[in-house]
């Protein structure tokens, strides 16, 4: 990878606000990593137990926090403001409430025999701003109806107001009918949601910003994007070699607003043809990568088959490197196979979706999104916009 050791050569973001997250740039050592201790009580709901994270646990492999902001620790006494954790991604929820200097929310999970879920709040939140966080990711239905009576049995429990943090929303491709009698899932999820009893919903990296219309109560759609961003920053690649890809034209906004905060990089396309669902062709390349470092930029990343061949296309086109960059990896067999087959230089992927040991491989790096989601919960208790520049991008009108 060409490198360069002056400041004007190397990736420089054009936004005042993405220059200063780099102030705060700290990679978490593989041990002894110190963080607070947090906890969730989450019992006999057919899925490993969460784990304290200790002075002493070894963090995943290539795992990286962008910035190190941390509030002072805080009691419960002091605030009217309490996290719970569902079962679908407790190391995130524990990262969440480790920057936010607040323990865990004590919550009991667990599955009847027939399927059935059972929930119970341990602790007293009436009058408090509850945030539940748990995204629905899968198994998809089992989480979503996990979320669905958390809802419930905070508002039974006669919070103030309860929000569903929701990292990765579920369902949200289905936004739109492509072809005749087809069913409109994500604004039925977002139905059930708001008739389940939540006040609002704080989603990251929606597949398409319509489906926050589809919501009757308000949305705070943060983005992923300046974690992804700060991280290339990092590695110093010389800025006239980059050029952003957008896997296909639907992704083609995403793309370049990404580009323009990497100091105004060029931008391709990848003209694709889908048959089916999972089924990519790629057809054509629009631009140019010709010994170039070509950063691929998706929301998602699923059976990998529409960015592998994008990134076929690429070596063949004659780029220097691949990266591929998304928010959400689903990670649904066979990706694990295209993705460490050798067209990629790395994977940059973010934890918003739990990965599990056996899907990681050597070229994947995971980014922390802990930071966004917990300040961006302080900001919607305090009732404080986003005007602080560092955290501008967090949806807080």
């Amino acid at each position: 990878m060409a490198s360069s050791s002056s400041s004007s050569s190397s990736i420089a973001f054009s936004s005042r606000n993405l220059s200063f997250t780099n102030k705060f740039q700290s990679p978490i050592p593989a041990k002894n990593a110190a963080v607070f201790s947090c906890k969730a009580n989450l019992e006999e709901n057919g899925k490993p137990g969460v784990h304290t994270l200790t002075s002493n646990q070894e963090t995943v492999p290539k795992f990286f926090t962008p910035y190190e902001l941390r509030r002072d620790p805080i009691t419960k006494d002091e605030t009217r403001l309490r996290v719970f954790s569902g079962s679908a991604n407790p190391t995130l929820s524990q990262e969440i409430a480790c920057y936010m200097g607040l323990d865990l929310g004590d919550i009991k999970i667990k599955r009847f025999a027939d399927g059935e879920m059972y929930v119970q709040l341990c602790e007293s939140v009436r009058g408090c701003d509850v945030f539940l966080v748990q995204p629905t990711c899968p198994p998809a239905n089992e989480n979503l109806m996990e979320l669905l009576v958390m809802i419930d049995a905070c508002r039974r429990a006669s919070a103030k107001t309860v929000t569903a943090v929701i990292p990765y929303f579920g369902y949200a491709r289905a936004d739109r009918k492509n072809q005749g009698r087809e069913s409109i899932a994500a604004k039925l999820v977002a139905n059930l949601i708001t008739e389940a009893g939540a006040d609002r919903v704080l989603a990251c990296d929606l597949h398409s910003g319509q489906s926050v219309g589809y919501f009757d109560i308000p949305v705070n759609h943060i983005h992923g994007q300046p974690v992804i961003l700060d991280y290339l920053a990092s590695k110093r690649i010389c800025a006239k070699d980059l050029v952003v890809v957008s896997p296909d034209v639907g992704g083609v906004g995403r793309a370049r607003a990404f580009a323009k905060k990497l100091s105004d990089a060029p931008l391709a396309i990848i003209d694709k043809r889908r048959h089916g669902h999972n089924l990519a062709e790629v057809m054509n390349l629009i631009g140019d990568v010709k010994g170039k470092v070509a950063v691929m930029v998706d929301d998602m990343i699923d059976t990998a088959g529409t960015i592998s061949k994008g990134a076929a296309l690429l070596h063949h086109e004659g780029a220097r490197e691949v990266y591929a960059c998304c928010t959400h990896a689903v990670f649904s067999p066979p990706a694990i196979e295209r993705l460490s087959s050798g067209l990629f230089h790395e994977v940059i992927i973010t934890n918003t979706i739990p990965v599990s040991e056996q899907n990681c491989f050597p070229q994947l790096t995971i980014l922390s999104v802990a930071n966004l989601l917990g300040e961006a919960i302080w900001r919607v208790h305090d009732d404080c916009a986003g005007a602080f520049e560092h955290f501008s991008g967090l949806g807080i009108d």
